[in-house]
Order: structure tokens, then sequence, then C-alpha cells
């Protein structure tokens, strides 16, 4: 049984990342009154301009019916393993108080949004979610194939459009940073361990390149029929995808063979099924 689908691989990557977003919501986004985007920073936003409750308990009101959606139209699972995240940053917030000292404003973005992007990319790495927008992301991309992003993109923008009418243009350019770290961490948090190079190489020693592949590297390969625009020959092209600790071995092997191949190297965000990855099913 593959452990990534297992629940409590899947509770410890959600503990630990809504641990690392109240910390950056509460000890740096709040403080300085920065919106920081999605249904967190609607409520913050509200407790901002009327005071009432804690941005915390806010958070979780405003969750309820995008949780009644989640159980209706996506899935049980993903419905408990998301309301755990949203209960487990809700106690996050309200138990624990973690001082930072940072005094300026812009820096408060910055170090919340690198905090947050981090938290958020482990809780989207478990089989559940962040709560919030993610629930309605997640459906849209299921059922439409739309981005998460864009959703949030879309969202985002009518919330700065409101706090511009509360609060200074500075603020809300500081807020936009910090969503914008926030996004750009997140997504490479997600990638940091499933980016993997597609490799092509064009060699008349495909053969003994390919045997060394599957036997040092204990990497598959695939052969792919080509044919020579100047030789007019067919050639065998051998594709196979690596790793990053892999690639450099792959290249000597390569090489090592024939100093005249062609070494064709693409990234790649995402590989899934065979020795790779596993699909996720919410």
């Amino acid at each position: 049984m593959d452990f990534t689908f297992s629940i409590w691989w899947n509770l410890l990557l959600i503990s630990t990342g809504s641990l690392f977003l109240a910390i950056a919501f509460k000890s740096l986004a709040v403080p300085h009154e920065l919106v920081t985007g999605g249904l967190f920073g609607l409520a913050s936003l509200v407790y901002y301009v009327t005071d009432v409750f804690s941005p915390g308990w806010l958070y979780l009101l405003l969750n309820v019916p995008l949780f009644v959606f989640a159980w209706v139209k996506v899935s049980r699972r993903f419905f408990y393993y998301s309301a755990f995240a949203m209960v487990a940053t809700t106690v996050f917030y309200e138990v624990l108080t973690i001082p930072m000292p940072v005094k300026n404003q812009l820096y408060a973005s910055v170090a919340g949004g690198a905090l947050a992007g981090f938290g958020a990319g482990i809780v989207l790495r478990s089989l559940g979610s962040n709560g919030g927008l993610d629930v309605i992301g997640v459906y849209l991309f299921q059922r439409y194939n739309i981005g998460i992003g864009k959703v949030y993109l879309v969202f985002n923008g009518v919330l700065y459009a409101a706090s511009l009418a509360y609060f200074s243009l500075d603020l809300v350019i500081a807020s936009l940073i910090m969503v914008f770290i926030t996004a750009v961490v997140m997504e490479n948090t997600l990638s940091l361990f499933n980016q993997r190079k597609v490799v092509f190489i064009i060699s008349n020693a495909a053969d003994e390149i390919s045997h060394d592949v599957l036997h040092s590297l204990k990497q598959s390969a695939t052969f792919l029929k080509g044919f020579g625009a100047f030789s007019r020959q067919e050639k065998n092209v051998l594709m196979t995808v690596v790793n990053n600790l892999q690639l450099k071995k792959l290249e000597e092997i390569t090489f090592g063979h024939d100093e005249k191949a062609l070494f064709i190297v693409e990234n790649t965000f995402s590989v899934l099924g065979a020795s790779f990855s596993r699909r996720k099913i919410y």
C-alpha cells in the first residue's frame, strides 16, 4: 500500500501545513493588518472593519457552507481531510502565539507569504485541502479543468477592490505582495518532490544506452521510432524519465557510449503511473 494514501500520513501533512499557515497569519499578517487573500483574507478584512470575533473563528464560520458543498459535490474523504485542515488552522491560530518582532510591513508580507505558501503547499500534497476556496477550486478543476489559480485570481480581485475602500493603497499593495509570494512558494512546495526530467536521446548507440539505463539506473525507458531528415534512415529515439539526481548519471552514460549523441531534457511537473506517483483521487 502506498503510504502517501494512508490516513496518518495525510493527517501529518495537514497538521504541519496548518501550523505554518496559522503562524504566518497570526504572527505576521494580522499584526500588520495585511489582507492575506482567499477566505482567510475575507475573514481578516471583516475582523479589521468590524472587530467582531477573531479571524480564526470568522474563517471557521465562512467555511461551513463550502464544506457542505464539498460533502455533496467532491467526496467524503476530501470533506473529512479538508475539515480537519480547517479546524487545525483555527485551533492553531487561537491557541498558539509565537511573537515575530518584524516591524516593517513589507518585510512582514514577504516572510508571511513564504510561511503561508509553504504551509499551503504541504497541505495540498495531502488528499485534502486548506478549506476555503480550495474546495471550490478542486471541484471546478475536477469537473471543468478550471485551474485553482484562476478561482483565486477572480476572488482576490474582488476582495482587494473592496479593501481599497477601507485601507491605504500601500497596505493593499503589501497584501498583494504577500499573496504573490504565497502562490510562488506554494507551487514550488508542491513540485519539490514531483518534478522530473523527460529525456530524449538520439544516438546510434541507443541499445547500449538503454541497457545501462535499465540496469545501472534501474529506470524504465521506451524506444520511439524516428526517421533522420538528413540520413533518411530509421533510428531509435530513447525516452526515459528521471529525477534531478539521476540526470547527471544518465548524461555520463549517454556520452560514454556516444560522444555525438543528442541529449534533450525537458522539465515535467508531474509523472503518474508505473513506478512514479499514483494518481491522486480526492
